[in-house]
């Protein structure tokens, strides 16, 4: 019984949240075409990596055996070969070719604005985030709050340690959001593993940043700069849910400013 109750929990905590878990080896599920894209682009770079590193390593060990004085009395006696020389340079060029390419889209992907729905503001602080949604300024005077870590003795049972907050971030999925993110004291970085993001927040700069959500869930991250001694308690909570979802949400956020 303790055992079914032990696994039916893991598989809560991995279905039901997007985020690192015990012995994960590679990334975590992508939620955004950006992240589809740097796994794609791991994938691709890590099939030539891997024949490359098996390559030079058979090099390796056939040169320290060949070349050695017990086994080979003319390996003291070293040639130049003009054909290998250009072969050696020419296919590692090509090589680099093929894998600037896809990372080449990739960049460009990465840094293109599209008109966007929803703009977000982040700001640093030590050691929480504040959020303002500036699209509803008109309406409310703006929409924004403080997002805080739970303490350890607050959490409730099922959610993680060091990553839940007070007041999540709930966006909607397929909308094109712009993120500004900026500082108010020292360099913060925002930092979402699942979304493919980690843009610097800067004091005295704004930082601007797109994102498309893809599914529904809840992504977890944390700050990614050392921005001092609680730089480890300012974790990041986006709850994405439906465009539906996400209305009924703003209704009752704008309501409570109002009243």
């Amino acid at each position: 019984m303790r055992s079914f109750y032990i696994v039916s929990l893991i598989f809560f905590k991995i279905s039901y949240f997007d985020s690192a878990y015990n012995w994960s080896f590679s990334f975590q599920d992508p939620s955004t075409p950006i992240m589809e894209g740097i796994i794609n682009f791991h994938n691709h770079t890590m099939f030539f990596l891997i024949f490359i590193v098996i390559f030079v390593g058979w090099l390796i060990i056939r040169s320290l055996f060949l070349f050695n004085e017990k086994v080979n009395k003319k390996s003291i006696f070293f040639t130049h070969h003009t054909f290998l020389e250009i072969f050696w340079t020419i296919v590692p060029a090509f090589i680099l070719l093929i894998i600037s390419i896809p990372s080449f889209a990739l960049l460009y992907s990465m840094d293109e604005l599209i008109d966007p729905t929803i703009t977000l503001k982040v700001i640093g602080n030590q050691w929480y985030w504040s959020y303002e949604y500036s699209d509803y300024s008109l309406i409310t005077g703006g929409l924004n709050f403080d997002s805080y870590m739970i303490p350890e003795d607050e959490l409730i049972f099922g959610t993680f340690r060091l990553l839940e907050v007070d007041n999540r971030l709930v966006l909607p999925i397929k909308t094109h959001i712009r993120v500004l993110i900026t500082s108010s004291d020292v360099l913060h970085s925002w930092s979402i593993p699942s979304f493919g993001i980690k843009v610097d927040a800067c004091p005295g700069r704004l930082n601007q940043t797109s994102v498309f959500i893809k599914r529904e869930g809840i992504f977890f991250g944390q700050c990614s700069e050392i921005c001092g001694i609680n730089h480890g308690f300012m974790p990041i909570v986006v709850e994405s849910v439906s465009m539906m979802n996400y209305i009924d949400w703003i209704s009752i956020k704008c309501d409570k400013l109002i009243l």
